[in-house]
């Protein structure tokens, strides 16, 4: 114990002796404990890094934590397509002459600046020009903003959702209320993958039944709270396997699809990506029907009409070509409402700038809807799509519907009595003639509509095979009938001699 105070009090010396700022009191303390109290001072400890290790460890510091950054140059995995290959080498170059100047010390700022334009100029007009397979190729690009992207940069706020109260929840749909610009508005959208371990999750954007359920559990939800409906589609169809089928996959879109039309509130539909068949239209069911520039909405893929029609999946290209899935054609036949423009280069190029143009169709949208009733906004988006299509109805000879075409584009045309163009006076009378019968079967059946009209049938009968046990019943009750007459009748027959026998006697 002697030794271990002596120690401390010759290293409290020293320290005083070389610094002057420390004082020690180990007389009063216990002799089993020495205290010291040291003054405020920055003192640097001999194995203190100097300072070009300091500078060299901050500097590896800066390294580490620039991975966690945001990325400043385009990454080498990201996916290129065919026709971008020229753009990215213009690309590569500018980066190249960019960097060579900076090491260098030499001003190439009117360069650089000429070939930007110039790469603007080929983007430009590279995209201007894009065939539908080529639109087909950028709208399954994987780099391409998903549902969530788009919701999580264009909302406020935005709380997802899952379940569809019945145990399931498919990660194929995602569903969840956000706001805009004040304005809460119920999500729906179908959610691809960035990667295969997300794809394989979302199940390559294929819903499944519980999908469409969840789907319309929370459009019935918004219809209750009165919150606009807006979907994101992006499927290339639904989910066609043997599970989804046990489960009803046909049964939840045809639900959806009769559901949907009777929502009192807005529905806003923006295609994102590709939209798939029945898939797609299980949340499309809108008022209005958005479309980005270069996606595409298809009644099957092309590749499975290739090998329907063509026998080939090699015929795709033409298929493509065929279907009619642009977005210029969709929205000059009527399918789509509007246009949504992406930035140049597409949306997956530059997706921060493609967000904004989103929203402000939404909400452009969404303004027209505002102030409208319940039993309007109804009747919009069933008139929308029973003006869907394009028909001619007229008499053709012998099949020939080409011919025909060509007389009646060539025609001057006749009137009938009423005002009705017809191509010529053969048609012309062919029409009236039509009409006259409408009208006289009118007048003869007024006062007798009981006479045409056949009896409702109860109310059960329509269901499968309550008509054929019926039937059946009926036709067996028959039998045993006959069956009993004719016994009943032998008998008689019998029974009659004896009597008239007795009687004799």
């Amino acid at each position: 114990m002697l030794n271990l105070q002596r120690a401390a009090e010759s290293t409290c010396s020293r320290s005083a002796a070389s610094s002057g700022r420390v004082r020690v009191n180990a007389r009063s303390l216990p002799r089993s404990s020495v205290s010291a109290r040291v003054f405020n001072r920055k003192v640097t400890p001999p194995d203190a890094p100097k300072g070009e290790i300091v500078a060299q460890g901050r500097e590896w510091l800066e390294t580490i934590l620039s991975r966690f950054g945001p990325i400043r140059d385009r990454a080498q995995t990201v996916t290129t397509l065919d026709f971008e290959k020229p753009l990215l080498e213009l690309d590569k170059r500018i980066k190249e002459v960019r960097k060579v100047a900076e090491d260098n010390g030499v001003d190439v700022t009117p360069q650089i600046a000429e070939l930007e334009q110039r790469a603007r100029q080929l983007r430009k007009e590279t995209y201007s020009r894009l065939t539908p397979t080529q639109r087909l190729q950028v709208a399954r690009h994987p780099n391409r903003p998903t549902c969530l992207d788009i919701i999580l940069n264009i909302t406020d706020k935005f709380v997802e959702l899952h379940g569809d109260r019945a145990g399931l929840d498919d990660p194929a749909i995602v569903c969840g209320i956000g706001s805009m610009d004040g304005v809460s508005f119920m999500f729906v959208g179908q959610q691809k993958g960035r990667n295969t371990k997300e794809n394989i999750r979302r199940n390559f954007g294929m819903p499944q039944p519980n999908g469409y359920r969840k789907a319309m559990r929370f459009m019935r939800h918004a219809d209750k709270f009165g919150l606009p409906i807006v979907t994101f589609v992006d499927t290339p169809g639904a989910y066609a396997g043997k599970a989804a089928e046990e489960l009803g996959q046909g049964e939840a879109i045809a639900y959806n699809l009769r559901e949907m039309f009777g929502l009192r509130v807005p529905i806003i539909s923006v295609v994102i990506g590709e939209g798939g068949s029945g898939g797609a239209l299980a949340i499309g069911c809108a008022n209005k029907n958005l479309i980005l520039e270069n996606a595409v909405y298809y009644v099957a893929s092309p590749e499975a009409c290739a090998a329907i029609l063509w026998k080939s999946r090699a015929a795709s290209p033409q298929a493509t070509e065929a279907l009619r899935i642009t977005a210029p054609e969709l929205v000059r036949f009527g399918v789509m409402d509007e246009i949504v423009p992406e930035p140049l280069g597409g949306a997956h190029a530059d997706p921060v700038s493609a967000f904004p143009a989103i929203k402000t169709a939404i909400m452009n949208t969404y303004n027209k809807y505002s102030v409208m009733s319940e039993a309007e906004i109804k009747l919009d988006r069933y008139a929308k799509f029973r003006a869907l299509g394009q028909f001619r109805e007229y008499v053709v000879k012998a099949g020939d519907w080409r011919a025909a075409d060509k007389e009646r584009e060539a025609a001057t045309g006749v009137h009938t009595k009423a005002g009705t163009w017809a191509a010529s006076e053969a048609e012309a009378k062919y029409i009236e003639q039509l009409v006259d019968g409408e009208e006289r079967w009118e007048q003869l059946v007024k006062g007798r509509e009981a006479w045409t009209n056949r009896p409702l049938q109860p109310p059960g009968l329509a269901r499968s095979g309550i008509m054929e046990v019926a039937t059946a019943t009926v036709e067996v009750r028959r039998r045993k009938q006959a069956a009993a007459g004719a016994n009943g009748n032998g008998a008689a027959a019998a029974k009659a001699p004896a009597a008239s026998a007795t009687v004799h006697a």
